[in-house]
C-alpha cells in the first residue's frame, strides 16, 4: 500500500485549517472506557449520572479531545506529522449523540524549529464550544 505524505513545513500556509467530525455513540464511551480505564460513573451508569450537575451521562473529556488525531494525522499536516504539545480546556460536556467537529488553524511558524502552531476548537452539532486549545507539531520533511 502507497501512502501520501502530510504536508511539509514549507507547504504548509498560516491561516490553513482542517476538521474532523464524528457523532459520539455509547460504543465509543465503553470502549475508550477500556482503552482509558477510567470507569467513572458519571460516564457509565445512568442512575449515578441523574445525581450529578450534567443530569445524564457524559462522555470522557479525553475522547471528545481524541478528536484531534484523526486531523493532524489524516489532513494537517497529515501522514508523518509528529505532536509535541497539545493544551485542551474543557468548557462543556459532551453528551451520547453529539456531533463533536475539531477544527485546527494554523497560526504560527517555528522555522528554527521546523514546527507549526495550531489553534484548536470542538464544537457540538449546535456550534457550542466543547473545547478550545492549542498544539505543536512537526510535519513531516
Amino acid at each position: 500500500m502507497i501512502y501520501k505524505k502530510g504536508k511539509t513545513f514549507e507547504e504548509i500556509q498560516i491561516g490553513e485549517s482542517a476538521s474532523f467530525s464524528k457523532t459520539i455513540t455509547e460504543a465509543d464511551i465503553i470502549l475508550f472506557a477500556g482503552i482509558s480505564g477510567d470507569f467513572n460513573p458519571l460516564h457509565m451508569n445512568d442512575e449515578y449520572a441523574k445525581t450529578t450537575i450534567f443530569g445524564k451521562r457524559i462522555a470522557h473529556g479525553g475522547l471528545a479531545a481524541s478528536l484531534l488525531a484523526p486531523v493532524l494525522g489524516n489532513q494537517l499536516p497529515g501522514l508523518g506529522t509528529v505532536a509535541l504539545e497539545t493544551v485542551t480546556k474543557f468548557r462543556k460536556p459532551t453528551y451520547i449523540g453529539d456531533t463533536i467537529t475539531c477544527t485546527v488553524q494554523v497560526v504560527s511558524k517555528n522555522t528554527r524549529m521546523q514546527s507549526v502552531t495550531m489553534k484548536i476548537l470542538w464544537t457540538n452539532q449546535k456550534e457550542e464550544v466543547i473545547c478550545k486549545g492549542e498544539c505543536k507539531v512537526i510535519p513531516p520533511s
